[in-house]
């Protein structure tokens, strides 16, 4: 029997139609009792300083499997269970998750995805290259046309995905991060993904080549087992859902940001300021990812204010709301400003878990931006009067489309 206060603990939209402001409303605690999919109960974190004191606690594990008692009472299809219970080193816990994550580590190295930049300028290049063959006046989706397929085309090129399963990989984890699919369809949208990641597996197997897929499906040292395949799908899912679905929302959220005040155009061409102040403004004011379910306590941890997260409840991390606290920006937190001095954010996550790709992302963005903005300085929004729809999601965040009209010099 729940609790009055679990009983009357808000409802987390898993829409994620207002994020922003479900956040900012959380933010008046250290952590807020929520009611998640499933149903869950669970200690929603919205603020900078917490977020970072619980990401880099070792009293708080990503291992549901391991350390969640409500995993039990979880149905078949529970739309957080692709996340939650992933086997990978996204939810591994102690020295288990640092292995794992060594396997990959070396490829996502700043060295490494600088040595990544002609390939990325050229895809992006080609991109763009096909926006400007539109008819004078003519819109786009930028989202589609450019941050989509930038992102899943250095991605898949990665990890060795054949072109007949890259729509196929793509469209399947964009359906498993809808978290408001009722239990029947998120199994049916999860059956599918990882129906698609077998379909690479047998592939890789078949055509083993220079890419991380064949790299991991190998023995990282002579005498040890090979990843089982339940690891080796919840890898590829991670990497690749990671890969490009932050980024697709990281670029589409910073074209949208800057023809919103294109003022900042004039700041860049000046050279006030550069295309990484816009990208890094973009994940302060607008993160790829809000909600990440879940976390774990494995004691007791006295936040402070009155709240106390009791040992095996669940906690779900607002990532997207730590770079609107007014505690951490107390000037317009929730304005865009690429001027100011202080961009900090925890839009790639904090501690252990700290996100892998964060130097491809950063670099694919600066890329797009530069490419489309160099090609097209007066572009504009299609429809400037309307807010895009928004990803239906409260783990992804950003446009689901964003149309704008690319005018040529």
């Amino acid at each position: 029997m729940a609790s009055p206060s679990v009983l009357r603990c808000p409802v987390l939209d898993p829409t994620g139609r207002a994020m922003h402001a479900e956040a900012a409303a959380l933010r008046a605690r250290p952590a807020v009792l929520v009611e998640l999919p499933g149903p869950v109960h669970a200690w929603a974190v919205t603020r900078h300083s917490v977020i970072q004191a619980l990401t880099n606690d070792p009293r708080v594990s990503r291992d549901s499997r391991r350390h969640w008692p409500g995993v039990a009472d979880m149905p078949e299809g529970w739309s957080l269970a692709p996340l939650a219970l992933q086997q990978s080193f996204f939810n591994f816990y102690g020295e288990e998750h640092r292995t794992s994550r060594r396997r990959v580590a070396p490829t996502f190295s700043p060295r490494h995805v600088e040595q990544m930049r002609p390939q990325v300028q050229a895809t992006a290049d080609r991109l763009v290259d096909a926006l400007a063959a539109l008819p004078p006046g003519a819109g786009a989706d930028v989202r589609q046309a450019l941050a989509l397929p930038l992102t899943i085309t250095v991605i898949c090129d990665l990890f060795g995905v054949p072109d007949h399963l890259r729509a196929k990989v793509g469209t399947g984890i964009d359906a498993v991060l809808d978290s408001s699919l009722d239990p029947a369809d998120s199994q049916a949208a999860l059956t599918e993904l990882y129906d698609r990641l077998g379909e690479l597996l047998r592939y890789k197997r078949e055509h083993p080549a220079t890419d991380l897929t064949s790299d991991l499906l190998l023995p990282s040292d002579p005498g040890e087992e090979p990843m089982s395949d339940d690891v080796l799908l919840g890898t590829l899912f991670l990497m690749i859902g990671a890969g490009y679905e932050t980024t697709v929302n990281l670029i589409t959220s910073a074209v949208q940001a800057v023809l919103t005040h294109p003022e900042n155009l004039a700041r860049i061409h000046e050279g006030t300021i550069g295309w990484q102040d816009v990208v890094e403004e973009t994940l302060r004011i607008d993160g790829p990812i809000m909600h990440i379910p879940m976390r774990c306590a494995l004691e007791d941890i006295d936040l402070g204010e009155g709240v106390i997260i009791r040992k095996g409840d669940a906690i779900t991390v607002g990532f997207a709301a730590a770079g609107r606290d007014p505690e951490l920006h107390p000037d317009r937190p929730e304005s865009f400003d690429p001027t100011r001095a202080g961009k900090e954010h925890l839009a790639f996550g904090h501690g252990p878990h700290f996100c892998l790709g964060a130097h491809l992302a950063r670099l694919e963005a600066g890329i797009a931006l530069t490419t489309l903005f160099e090609r097209f300085p007066d572009a504009v929004l299609a429809h400037p009067e309307q807010r895009p729809a928004r990803i239906n999601s409260f783990i992804i965040n950003g446009p689901a489309s964003l149309e704008i009209i690319p005018r040529p010099v």
